[in-house]
């Protein structure tokens, strides 16, 4: 097939992946409010469903044994997310909001307004997931990603879950459902695992044509096509007035995908065959929540970032960019 269609495929395919993830979503928004679930708390919870695409392309790059895709997946669409994200949220934030009188305050002074609770809940957990996922992947004796650290990294995310589930527990909240919203939940699981098969087989056969490494595709190609149907969705939550929620999920989905995603191809046992490349693209991994943690305290009343702010986040991975072009990579 050409390599023109492949693309057309991979895009198709990334389209239903996604399709499938919000269909799944209906469901568990209706658990979170029956279980009084907060902002940030019902962002962690969320996520093991808006992350689902990254993780149906790990079990497939395992199941394929091409595990380097899945593994430039985990790390390429982790380190793009958060500035993308948050600038996508800034924009989405400028206009006013009815029944919040204090938005207007926010947009006066430039801010994208965060509820402060997002650090404690997500980002600072997040960062202690990348810490471990160093610890247990960089050191010379068990670099790699084998089986045991899989296990390990599965029980991170339970932990990060109830972190944050008992952080973010109020009231419940009494819920309707109905078959509809079950079949539908059902042909998005299997909009997931198909989509998830094509985008791995698209990728193989991208990287093939264009003479490339499997992990750089994953970076470069796999990880960009899953983030960008992720913009729609932060746009449409934002400009809704739900700031807070739709800024701060892209934190929990990049902790789903840092430990469920990570599992499978743990699982294989997947060696680094380039430490290099890995370690730089695990330093920008932590560097953007570590910006997103020292950013967001504006002042003792006000929680969330500036517009110098966006654009120092945008920048970082612009250097992130530059670093693998031109000392990783050594493309000039």
């Amino acid at each position: 097939m050409n390599s023109w269609l492949w693309v057309l495929v991979l895009g198709l395919a990334a389209w239903a992946a996604h399709w499938g993830a919000d269909r799944l979503l209906t469901p568990l928004k209706l658990l979170r409010k029956q279980w009084g679930l907060t902002a940030s708390a019902g962002a962690a919870f969320l996520a093991l469903v808006t992350a689902s695409p990254e993780v149906a392309i790990n079990i497939t790059s395992a199941a394929r044994d091409v595990s380097d895709i899945g593994l430039g997946n985990l790390l390429g669409s982790n380190i793009i997310s958060i500035p993308l994200m948050v600038t996508i949220a800034y924009f989405a934030s400028r206009k006013q909001f009815k029944n919040n009188k204090e938005h207007q305050e926010h947009l006066d002074k430039n801010i994208l307004a965060l509820n402060k609770r997002s650090v404690s809940v997500l980002s600072l957990p997040y960062l202690g997931i990348i810490a471990l996922v160093a610890i247990l992947t960089l050191p010379k004796p068990w670099r790699g990603l084998q089986p045991i650290d899989g296990w390990i990294m599965l029980g991170a995310y339970i932990a990060f879950l109830a972190h944050a589930i008992v952080k973010g527990k109020e009231k419940g909240k009494k819920v309707e459902w109905n078959k509809k919203q079950v079949w539908l939940s059902i042909a998005g699981a299997l909009a997931i695992a198909v989509g998830a098969f094509f985008i791995v087989k698209a990728t193989e056969n991208i990287v093939s044509a264009l003479n490339i490494s499997e992990i750089v595709g994953g970076l470069f190609i796999t990880g960009l096509m899953t983030t960008a149907p992720e913009i729609f969705k932060t746009w449409s939550v934002v400009k809704g007035g739900e700031v807070t929620a739709g800024t701060t999920s892209v934190i929990a989905d990049n902790a789903v995908t840092m430990t469920v995603a990570f599992f499978p191809l743990a699982l294989v046992t997947t060696p680094i065959e380039d430490f290099e490349l890995f370690w730089v693209n695990l330093a920008f991994v932590g560097l953007m929540p570590l910006l997103y943690t020292l950013f967001v305290h504006q002042s003792k009343e006000l929680h969330g970032f500036s517009r110098w702010q966006i654009f120092v986040f945008d920048a970082a991975y612009i250097a992130y960019l530059l670093v693998m072009v031109f000392y990783v990579l050594k493309l000039f």
